[in-house]
């Protein structure tokens, strides 16, 4: 195996753009606009309109009074008839808009999709070296699981694959937006490679992983477009109980014709209610706001998730971020760094922190690892460069020894996990100073992590590795936690220093030594106490969490069985986008829940509107009620029915970009909900009302 060129960076990290999405793109732009007002024409039919309750009452109704109006025309049957249509329209517009947006992302996901051919490899067995492979082109569409494929420098990726043999630098810009160059190589979790990417330098052997059909641009296409959107339980939930408030409104308004008719006959006077003022009073009285709205906060809250560089799998998955009660955060690369960087040499046993420091930067010389570079720096920055040395026998690092070194002109360097060292030590025959085992633990309980050095049988202290907690990171959590969530910090250090870590970033808790097992169980223990668990992961070993969790994002630079297991894929793999996944999906809840206050509400100024302008024919006394003074009950009813339409457009924006998220309680939230859009629902409709009344009366038409 070789190593990668090395790759420039072709811009700045923050030219990123939203993958898949086109940049800045106008919340009205003119394109989506056009294509929206012709797709609300094509929703007007009866099937696409029985798939939303409430909106197929107000369909039936415009129907109803379309037949009036046609059978005998009349100015105001006419005019209440044009609005319910438009009401009908409005609905289906931002239904269309909020997919319009959806698909503007999919069709730039779509130049990914290149045309392009591979280079199968015939009979290919580990070790084979580059120059022996044999291969013949196909056709990448034509690919199927387990094929496995050459790609050279400045090949396209054919299809979705797992690196076999090889590294190499890809460049996924076009998927992720980030203009450098990240690494691809075999045996580790950074092994993916996404079909429609290209490698910049070297080449790689890769087996792909997916069938025709099922790539993970595929699988970006079909979401972004709605085409497998399925309602989530919360928006069931809330269709139930729009369609229970819409059917108690259709059953008061369909006894209101007889019994208007009962009375006029008793008292042999007045003019009884007439279908087309009943149609009216029902569209303005049933939740057509939300219902009018409801797709289009679904449809957007996953878009969102995708401006974040997000792949929801599910709108299942970004309504169950809103409500997670426990997230679980890996240590590294999330709360700290990644990259523990040396801070301290400990010398033992009479050993000099000069010697230490020469036989740890010798077993790290050919430690490529940051911490290993890092170590190196440090003895050079302690006691200065040292002199050339002989070449040795590298040792390199492995899960079983958990130990690297150098053998080198007679000595046996190594460095480690002070329980590896320790055994190391013993079974040449030397033995564990008291000293070490105390510099161990005071290293751990600073949050560090400790690294032994031994120069063969002799034990010459300890290398402090310290974790560098990212800047910031405890206010998120403080953030978390007013949300009423639990942080738990996940990691394979031992239990004091994931301590130590941990109260310095201020998680509630943390797992210590953390094992796949231990995750699964851990999730499980929460889940059976009634919590929804998000968690993030990279690894195959991270699978079976990332599939029992609730919420569960893999990193897109991690394994293909990662990737499977979770419902989410950060394009951008970086596990801290779990907290902003968890913020995003909260926001749709809380624009669902301040559209439906909102809604509700203000029927109760449109009961002041119409009822009273309804029934004033059949009982005149009902004009006390009429409490805006309304030029007459036509008027009235037509600024309902009108303003009942133009709310609709003029929520849209709310419902495409969501209500702006504020991390407070679930107590204060609904103070702010009631006193904003329920006291606002209830306030806006008197105002709009008795304008648009005002405004047919100058133009005559009331």
């Amino acid at each position: 195996m070789h190593k990668p060129h090395t790759a420039a960076v072709a811009g700045p990290a923050a030219a990123r753009r939203p993958a898949g999405g086109r940049a800045g793109l106008a919340l009205f732009d003119p394109a989506l606009t056009r294509a929206a007002l012709a797709d609300a024409l094509r929703k007007l039919h009866p099937r696409t309109q029985a798939r939303n309750p409430v909106m197929f009452v107000v369909y039936l109704g415009s129907l109803l009074t379309t037949a009036l109006a046609l059978a005998r025309p009349d100015g105001f049957v006419v005019a209440v008839t044009v609005w319910l249509w438009i009401t009908v329209l409005f609905a289906n517009f931002a239904e269309a808009l909020a997919e319009g947006r959806s698909k503007a992302q999919a069709a730039a996901l779509r130049g990914l999709k290149k045309e392009t051919w591979a280079k199968v490899v015939e009979a290919w067995s580990p070790g084979l070296p580059r120059q022996g492979l044999k291969w013949h082109p196909r056709e990448a569409g034509t690919l199927r699981k387990g094929d496995v494929v050459l790609i050279d420098a400045h090949d396209i990726v054919p299809a979705d694959a797992e690196v076999i043999d090889g590294v190499a630098a890809v460049d996924e810009s076009a998927i992720t937006g980030e203009s450098a160059p990240v690494i691809r190589e075999s045996g580790g979790d950074f092994s993916a490679l996404t079909g429609g990417t290209r490698v910049l330098s070297d080449w790689v052997i890769a087996r792909v992983s997916v069938n025709p059909g099922e790539t993970f641009v595929d699988r970006m296409i079909a979401m972004v477009e709605g085409a497998r959107r399925q309602r989530t339980p919360n928006e069931i939930a809330l269709t139930i109980l729009l369609v229970a408030l819409t059917l108690v409104f259709l059953g008061v308004c369909a006894t209101l014709l007889p019994f208007s008719q009962f009375s006029v006959a008793a008292a042999g006077a007045g003019r009884p209610v007439g279908l087309v003022v009943l149609v009216a009073l029902l569209v303005c009285l049933i939740p057509t706001t939300i219902a009018g709205l409801l797709s289009a906060v679904g449809v957007a809250g996953m878009s969102r998730m995708l401006q974040a560089n997000v792949i929801a799998t599910s709108g299942r998955a970004v309504e169950a971020a809103g409500d997670v009660d426990v997230l679980l955060l890996d240590k590294t690369g999330t709360i700290t760094l990644g990259n523990r960087h040396a801070d301290a040499f400990w010398p033992v046993d009479g050993a000099s922190e000069a010697q230490l420091a020469e036989a740890a930067r010798l077993a790290s010389l050919a430690d490529e690892t940051p911490e290993g570079r890092s170590i190196v720096a440090l003895a050079e920055r302690r006691f200065g460069p040292a002199a050339a040395t002989a070449r040795g026998d590298v040792v390199p690092f492995t899960a079983q020894t958990r130990m690297s070194g150098i053998d080198l002109g007679g000595r046996c360097l190594r460095k480690g996990a002070g329980s590896a060292v320790r055994a190391h030590v013993e079974r040449l025959g030397g033995r564990w100073p008291a000293a070490v085992l105390a510099a161990v633990d005071e290293a751990a309980r600073r949050g560090s992590t400790p690294l032994v050095v031994a120069d063969g049988a002799q034990v010459l202290g300890v290398v402090e590795l310290k974790d560098i907690v990212k800047p910031g990171i405890r206010e998120r959590f403080a953030r978390l936690r007013r949300m009423g969530i639990k942080t738990v910090m996940v990691t394979g250090d031992n239990a004091l220093t994931a301590a130590a870590i941990a109260a310095e970033a201020g998680v509630d808790d943390f797992l210590a030594e953390a094992t796949p097992e231990a995750k699964l169980a851990l999730i499980r223990e929460h889940q059976a106490q009634g919590r929804l668990v998000a968690m993030a992961g990279d690894g195959t070993n991270d699978a079976p969490a990332l599939a029992q969790a609730d919420v569960a994002v893999a990193m897109n630079s991690g394994t293909q069985a990662a990737k499977e297991a979770g419902n989410m894929v950060d394009l951008d793999s970086d596990p801290t986008k779990l907290i902003e996944v968890v913020e995003t999906g909260k926001q749709m809840l809380m624009t669902r829940g301040s559209l439906t206050t909102f809604s509700i509400a203000n029927d109760l100024a449109k009961y002041f509107a119409v009822l009273p302008a309804a029934f004033v024919s059949t009982y005149p006394q009902l004009d006390a009620l009429n409490i805006m003074r309304l030029a007459s009950p036509g008027s009235a009813i037509l600024s309902a029915v009108i303003f009942n339409a133009l709310i609709i457009v003029v929520l849209i924006p709310l419902a495409l970009k969501g209500v702006r998220y504020r991390a407070v309680g679930a107590a204060a939230l609904l103070r702010r909900n009631l006193l904003v859009y329920g006291l606002g629902g209830v306030l806006v409709p008197f105002v709009g009302i008795k304008l648009i009344d005002l405004l047919l009366v100058a133009l005559g038409l009331a």
